[in-house]
């Protein structure tokens, strides 16, 4: 190994180390489970609720004379509302590192519980015009800031309670949006099945973001009583102990946001491009039963019942790989889910267009949902390794929000435009393609240069 190469392995060894020298939390595993992912699932579910529903909300808070503009107006509002999460992550990730996990937690549900509700409630453009479309808009802008400092923080949580089980701990972030996902796409089902489309468009479609709505506060409640990690409860009292050596005259810390920028910008980089992948490939899942829709001429219904098979299999799949990286490492296990994804996805594609139907929508489904959850499951434990417990939550709420606004918020738009300019069906598949070659290659450079495993 070359002196680049030890340096860097010094520096995730030293990062890895820091959670686990804190001493294991006697709260019980499964409350630590549930009281960090309900508010992961919460973001995740608000978030393919919209997506599910763009073409419904479209055309009631964005009409035009084109329904395609339509649609795009909605999917931009869609993306644009991502601006907020790099905002939101460096906020409430500074937060939690500088105050707590726990305290960032409680901020980030209740915010985003409050984004729901209003989309719930707000009255469509026929009502109250251009505020309709602009109420829409301020509430993704809420709902994401909020999202922006639940992943770091809910990460560090978990790996620090438990530091010898990071992959498995924290791959409940990703089962959790699994979970979400089975969830909405039978909301999703169900309405578009069940409810004519004047009743859906009436109120049909609001009954979702009012279910979120009330699982906001339950997760609130059960968030108010777990106990702040023993690793951040170390780190407090560490510098409590410096600052009374030091006297009062002693320089202040530096925020962490700015070591983060300033001494931890290749760690960042890394976590960036490892989840270029998965959060184009969760976008995507997310835009399936509009591209049903219009590029399949499937049936609304049948675009929902196929995204079931992915959540479930999500859900179910991904706390074994998580299991199964803390035995053998997480970057050997991306690596080759994330090559049969780059090898696979576009012949799945132009499979599924060539036969268009609910069953090899659903074959493909399957296929997309198990790569999916092999490569990701260790990414939050990879993250969480990159850094120490000072800048945690701060340097994983950055990069996960980064890469996720950059390369997921825009996926829906991205792909829906490039269909419509190059009347190309297969440009879900194409993109994904970009998205696995770009993560491959940075998870190649963190194993050779960084010493990441």
């Amino acid at each position: 190994m070359n002196s680049t190469a030890a340096a860097g392995a010094d520096q995730v060894h030293e990062a890895s180390g820091d959670a686990k020298a804190g001493v294991r939390s006697e709260v019980p595993v499964y409350k630590l489970i549930v009281a960090t992912s309900i508010g992961n699932a919460l973001e995740w579910y608000d978030l393919i609720v919209y997506g599910y529903f763009a073409v419904t909300i479209s055309k009631l808070f964005f009409p035009a004379h084109d329904e395609t503009v339509s649609l795009l107006m909605a999917l931009g509002t869609f993306a644009l509302s991502y601006l907020a999460r790099p905002l939101g992550a460096f906020v409430l990730g500074a937060y939690a590192d500088r105050h707590g996990r726990r305290a960032s937690l409680m901020l980030s549900i209740a915010m985003m519980t409050v984004g729901t509700g209003l989309i719930a409630f707000m009255p469509t453009y026929a009502a109250i015009g251009v505020w309709a479309p602009i109420g829409i808009f301020l509430s993704r802008l809420m709902q994401g800031f909020s999202a922006g400092g639940e992943f770091g923080s809910s990460t560090a949580f978990l790996v620090e309670h438990v530091p010898n089980r990071p992959g498995f701990m924290s791959s409940w972030q990703f089962a959790s949006q699994g979970a979400s996902t089975l969830l909405a796409s039978a909301f999703g089902a169900v309405l578009t099945g069940a409810l004519t489309q004047p009743q859906l468009e009436s109120w049909g479609w609001r009954l979702p973001f009012l279910f979120g709505m009330l699982v906001g506060p339950i997760g609130l409640y059960i968030r108010k009583y777990v106990d702040e990690t023993p690793a951040f409860a170390k780190d407090v009292a560490r510098k409590q102990a410096a600052q009374t050596v030091a006297g009062d005259g002693a320089a202040p810390d530096k925020s962490p946001v700015w070591e983060v920028l300033a001494t931890q910008k290749s760690r960042l980089l890394v976590s960036i491009g490892a989840l270029i992948l998965t959060t184009t490939a969760n976008y995507m899942i997310l835009y399936m039963p509009t591209y049903a829709t219009k590029q399949l001429g499937l049936p609304p219904s049948q675009g929902f019942i196929a995204t079931l098979v992915t959540g479930f299999v999500i859900m179910t799949l991904t706390p074994f790989v998580g299991h199964w990286s803390d035995k053998v490492g997480r970057i050997r296990i991306m690596l080759v889910a994330g090559v049969l994804f780059l090898c696979t996805v576009y012949p799945a594609f132009a499979f599924m267009n060539a036969h268009a139907s609910l069953a090899t929508m659903m074959v493909v489904m399957l296929w997309v949902g198990t790569l999916k959850a092999v490569y990701f499951a260790p990414i939050p434990a990879l993250m969480s390794s990159l850094f120490p417990t000072r800048t945690r939550a701060t340097g994983m709420a950055v990069g996960y929000n980064l890469g996720t606004t950059i390369f997921g918020g825009f996926t829906p738009l991205a792909v829906a435009w490039l269909i419509a300019a190059t009347g190309n069906k297969l440009a879900p598949g194409l993109y994904l393609m970009v998205g696995a070659a770009i993560s491959l290659t940075t998870l190649l450079i963190a194993r050779t240069r960084m010493g990441a495993r």
